[in-house]
């Protein structure tokens, strides 16, 4: 990435304020280094872009602010505007109802997803236009999805020339434009006195610590708050064989040695066993839970044994008499009367019944059979 050019790629959220994109790009061509966007997107309503087009467009301010102050030429295309529609293939008008809201919030970070794809593109995105909610949702559209090199801006500009309808940018011969005050009076201002200055915008970037696969956007913040929430709820799981003991969030779990050996398979079967270990996170994954006859079988048996081993390590013979007991496999009753007791050790000296459904030993119907496992992160997992 770092060997190819980036390109820049600049998106707005805009309503009744056009100017926010003119003085945006300004500022922008202004900061230290200069930042010349190569594709500009506007995300809007059929409002928003006549507004842009009435203004910005037939007055051909992108073609007096390139020659004014030296800039390269903006060209904005039918490409250009982003129109969001309704859940019926609408274009909206404006937002007015909570249907309305909702697709706008969905189309804004459907569309930063999609940009943020590339890594070979750099966002710089610029919320002060819109109404409020736009500049919510392309906020936290940049939180779910955005790379460590996106920008989030807010333009600032000096008070009087704010929504001027007469100033767009800050042309470099000084221009006297009007102002009409609050008793009706028309104030004569001077551009040369006009200040427009970014505000880059600190945001917590979670999309490259969590797992997204929701569509909308009320989907991907349930999903996101459940991955946040597992990542801080679930305290370590940490299993010294050596000690006999399981520790959960410190709490000191002691098991006797067959039920540690058992546990401690299960834990395995998650922790080294992953079926998708590009996830950083399980959630509600499942797939590494297996049936009890794969855990009673002899190559069950002799990882096992490696277990019982440590476990009694200074009785070398244990895990040889327990090889030699269990020599075509452990019986699948037996491993079935264990996890009860697994789950009543756990129950009874855990004491925090919010947390018993991740640690505890959980069956799950699938494939048309039962398959166990546990249901704690194997990032929690800890086997020394």
């Amino acid at each position: 990435m770092q060997k190819n050019k980036m390109k820049e790629i600049l998106i707005f959220v805009a309503g009744a304020t056009p100017q926010i994109v003119t003085e945006t790009i300004y500022a922008l061509a202004h900061s230290n280094p200069p930042v010349y966007p190569d594709e500009v997107y506007i995300i809007t309503t059929t409002t928003g872009r006549k507004r842009i087009e009435d203004t910005v467009i037939k007055k051909k301010i992108f073609n007096l602010m390139a020659d004014e102050c030296a800039m390269p030429l903006i060209n904005l295309t039918d490409a250009s505007f982003i129109i969001v529609k309704d859940t019926s293939g609408n274009v909206l008008e404006d937002i007015r109802s909570k249907e309305e809201n909702e697709a706008m919030g969905d189309a804004i970070t459907s569309f930063i997803r999609e940009k943020a794809k590339d890594v070979n593109t750099r966002l710089h995105c610029s919320l002060a236009g819109g109404r409020k909610t736009m500049s919510f949702y392309l906020g936290a559209a940049l939180q779910l999805f955005g790379r460590p090199w996106d920008k989030l801006y807010h333009v600032l500009v000096t008070p009087e020339f704010e929504s001027n309808p007469d100033f767009f940018y800050k042309p470099k011969k000084n221009k006297v434009i009007g102002c009409r005050m609050p008793d009706g009076r028309i104030k004569k201002l001077n551009t040369k006195d006009a200040k427009i200055e970014l505000a880059e915008l600190p945001f917590i970037r979670l999309g490259s610590k969590i797992s997204l696969h929701g569509k909308c956007f009320r989907d991907l913040v349930t999903e996101s708050q459940k991955e946040i929430d597992t990542a801080t709820m679930q305290p370590q799981l940490i299993v010294n064989l050596s000690e006999r003991t399981v520790y959960i969030g410190g709490r000191i779990i002691e098991m006797v040695p067959v039920e540690l050996m058992i546990y401690t398979a299960f834990l395995k079967q998650k922790t080294l066993h992953c079926k998708y270990p590009e996830r950083q996170y399980c959630l509600d994954c499942a797939e590494c839970f297996q049936t009890l006859p794969d855990f009673s079988g002899r190559p069950a048996v002799e990882e096992m044994a490696k277990d019982y081993k440590r476990i009694y390590r200074d009785q070398p013979l244990k895990s040889e008499e327990f090889l030699n007991k269990w020599s075509d496999g452990i019986g699948v009753e037996i491993i079935r009367q264990n996890i009860s007791k697994i789950n009543r050790t756990i129950r009874e000296q855990l004491q925090d019944e919010t947390l018993l459904p991740y640690y505890c030993v959980t069956a799950l119907k699938k494939y048309g059979s039962s398959r166990y496992g546990v249901r704690a992160e194997k990032g929690k997992i800890w086997i020394e």
